[in-house]
């Protein structure tokens, strides 16, 4: 998820010039490459982090993809909606330990 976005969002900056999807796809990028190091260390609220992420990332493209039906926005909403529920599903596991 931390490379998809970094690269949806500068291919979002070469084809349209958007600064915002710019600085929005490396950003959420980036926390999602956060989120990726702390759960690979074994250190906890890497899962929630990644949640996190998964939340900006559907507040970002959910509304575009609804407006647009544009492939890359419903990819993206899809994608970041099954990493919100694996995320949720493995912070719920690490808490209570189920």
């Amino acid at each position: 998820m931390a490379g998809l976005c970094a690269i949806g969002g500068i291919m979002g900056y070469i084809k349209g010039r958007s600064v915002v999807s710019l600085v929005a796809g490396v950003g959420i990028g980036s926390i999602y490459f956060f989120a990726g190091h702390r759960i690979q260390k074994n250190q906890s609220m890497g899962h929630d982090i990644a949640l996190g992420a998964s939340t900006l990332l559907l507040c970002a493209m959910g509304p575009k993809a609804f407006r647009t039906r544009a492939p890359v926005p419903l990819v993206m909403t899809t994608l970041g909606t099954a990493s919100a529920v694996y995320s949720a599903k493995k912070g719920y596991e690490e808490v209570y330990g189920v």
